[in-house]
């Protein structure tokens, strides 16, 4: 397989084209950015990590039948995707009431709620990802309604494996969002799950502790990203290895510097 030009990049991929049809790679950039990129900074190793852990996550899936894009991983950065038409929505789901919901709704933070609350927000980094329900979403024809029931039916499948995942080794799945996209199969859409499932994407918090191992880290300027990461990776059986992994100060604005000392599978 050849890697060709580039065709998008995004805050935290890149997307090549490749000589085989419908296939591209993937790259996952040390790009951090929360706030619809009003802060970003770079980590480095932080790429090299989301492409493993994703690739664990989106690989267990398909054994348990979630159709995805992942075709395989090319290194430590690159994976080969299937080349989808991306659904222009984020699905949120949430078992734990934190973040952004708790403001919009005066919810005490940390409220578990009763069943798996499933959001939708409209992809567009100029208008911050503004939330929109089902009408929004089949007036403007971004899905259809048997496109929505299937992903529905999809979300709360790959929750509940994703949930007893983490659970296994000591970890609360608290909220994570994911994206979809259309494939054509014997000349008719499929629809398939896309983008990335890493700690960009998910909170995570240590189920004892509560300690986050997430992008809030980031967000929140409690520093230790590339070690919270880490842990994430260890627990999952993805790192056989790890020694004295750098501390990162995840508030400078600039390029920062972290020893990778681990060994990825």
């Amino acid at each position: 397989m050849k890697k060709g030009k580039k065709l998008y990049e995004g805050k935290a991929k890149i997307i090549y084209a490749t000589n085989e049809k419908n296939l591209v790679i993937q790259y996952f950039k040390d790009d951090a950015t929360a706030f619809n990129n009003q802060k970003k900074t770079t980590i480095e190793g932080k790429g090299v990590l989301n492409n493993r852990i994703s690739e664990h996550i989106l690989s267990n899936l398909s054994q348990i039948g979630i159709k995805n894009h992942l075709v395989k991983r090319l290194n430590m950065r690159e994976q080969v995707i299937k080349l989808v038409e991306i659904i222009p929505i984020e699905f949120i789901i949430r078992n734990v009431a934190t973040g952004s919901i708790t403001k919009r709704l005066g919810i005490e933070d940390g409220t578990v709620l009763k069943e798996p609350l499933i959001e939708y927000c409209y992809k567009d980094d100029k208008l911050g990802d503004p939330l929109v329900s089902e009408e929004h979403i089949l007036a403007f024809d971004w899905a259809s309604k048997e496109e929505i029931e299937k992903v529905k039916k999809m979300i709360l499948r790959i929750n509940d494996f994703m949930v007893g995942l983490f659970r296994g080794v000591g970890i609360k799945l608290i909220d994570f969002k994911l994206e979809f996209g259309r494939i054509k199969v014997d000349g008719k859409n499929e629809i398939i799950l896309a983008d990335e499932i890493s700690p960009d994407t998910c909170r995570l918090w240590d189920s004892i502790t509560d300690k986050k191992l997430d992008k809030d880290r980031f967000r929140k300027d409690l520093g230790d990203l590339i070690p919270a990461y880490t842990e994430v990776a260890k627990r999952l059986g993805i790192l056989h290895e790890q020694t004295n992994v750098s501390a990162v100060n995840v508030t400078k604005l600039s390029s920062i510097k972290t020893k990778k000392r681990w060994k990825l599978q």
